[in-house]
């Protein structure tokens, strides 16, 4: 069997097609879109065009288009920019988010903390969906910030997003709503008029681009302040010179991804429900994590733990059978610690520390799945009777 990858949502292959529309930028039209002359010019009218493409598939206008490194970048950039406007402007020092966001979140709302602003880390349900009820207690006059995942990147849970933004806006009409919509683009319809967002973060890697493009929305008129100084590129709003081949990228996987968006996730779903349906099936104490209805996660996201055996062992079980995936996040790779999504799902550390995710990609095939759930059931069997105490 040749190699089979379900990582997906650590990072995508990037499309030939993306790769091809990249490549004038690459060879030929290299300037800095900085500079004024003849070869500037040229560099700066593909930025432009880059700009206008992925403005009109979120809906808005290429004036609140800023092109960024990543994911990363954009939900840093995103949140501090928000939050200390709103300060500078009076209105206060209050962020809410939930305790199930990817780190770049996370890490980010506790700096702020670090420098004097209040957060609430709202709990989630046992499927990993926040609660509405007390994201309506958090939000107050001093609620500058809500940031929420569009959907997790560990076990796929969708978030009510808009739900969400009205609510808060509803109880705070200067409220910032921002999603890091990271891993749900693609999948979902993720304009920032259907969310109700103010700020919007993405990503080109998750999207068949390349790594090191990423783009931040942020709505006409919303409070905000630049986070990257030293130039005036990106209108003085992120200083560097601008990655033109790589924005240009992230504009062609958008529309490849916007366009195909049907056939891409029925082939997901396809494939996915095969994990999520027979996996459990086949290997005796397996535990869902994230929603069992399919309608409620990424349509290609699977995640599970299994009781008595390390997450760990099964990664470098498959592995060895041509095999790629995941425990989890791919930024949390290397810890010690469980999930912080598991764990704020009610799930115990031992359980946690045997998670599984496999997350389906426009390449796999039927055969690919039916080897995985060949060689799993396999895995897991050998690696618990070598556990202590088990029967050998």
């Amino acid at each position: 069997m040749e190699r089979v990858y379900l990582d997906h949502a650590a990072t995508t292959p990037p499309d030939p097609r993306v790769l091809e529309a990249m490549w004038p930028v690459f060879s030929r039209d290299w300037g800095n879109p900085s500079s004024i002359y003849l070869e500037g010019q040229t560099a700066h009218r593909w930025l432009d065009e880059a700009r206008a493409r992925c403005a009109r598939l979120l809906g808005g206008d290429p004036g609140e288009i800023i092109f960024t490194s990543g994911g990363t970048e954009s939900d840093n950039a995103a949140i501090r920019g928000a939050a200390l406007a709103q300060r500078e402007r009076g209105r206060g020092d209050h962020i809410v988010t939930s305790q199930v966001e990817h780190h770049a979140v996370l890490h980010t709302v506790e700096q702020l903390e670090r420098e004097g602003f209040r957060a609430t880390y709202l709990p989630v349900d046992s499927d990993g969906c926040v609660d509405l009820a007390a994201l309506e207690e958090a939000v107050g006059p001093g609620t500058t910030v809500l940031t929420l995942m569009a959907a997790n990147n560990e076990v796929g849970t969708l978030q009510p997003v808009a739900e969400a933004a009205a609510l808060a806006k509803a109880r705070n009409p200067d409220i910032v709503v921002h999603t890091d919509a990271v891993q749900a683009a693609g999948s979902i319809d993720i304009t920032p008029e259907a969310l109700g967002v103010d700020l919007l973060s993405l990503a080109s890697h998750k999207l068949y681009g390349v790594k090191g493009a990423g783009l931040l929305y942020v709505r006409r008129g919303t409070p905000w302040q630049p986070q990257m100084l030293g130039g005036s590129q990106e209108r003085e709003r992120r200083a560097g010179t601008e990655n033109v081949a790589g924005a240009f990228g992230l504009a062609a996987a958008m529309e490849l991804a916007w366009n195909e968006r049907d056939e891409r996730v029925a082939h997901y779903r396809r494939l996915r429900d095969r994990l999520l349906f027979e996996l459990p099936e086949l290997v005796p104490d397996t535990v869902v994590t994230g929603p069992v209805d399919p309608d409620r996660r990424l349509p290609n996201n699977f995640s599970c733990c299994f009781r008595n055996v390390e997450g760990e062992s099964v990664l470098l079980g498959l592995d060895m059978v041509e095999v790629a995936a995941s425990s989890g996040s791919a930024c949390t790779t290397g810890s010690l610690e469980p999930s912080h999504v598991l764990t704020a799902m009610g799930i115990d550390d031992d359980l946690a520390h045997a998670s599984l995710r496999l997350t389906v990609g426009k390449g796999n095939t039927d055969e690919q799945i039916d080897y995985v759930l060949e060689q799993l059931p396999e895995i897991v069997e050998r690696l618990r009777s070598l556990a202590p105490g088990q029967p050998s």
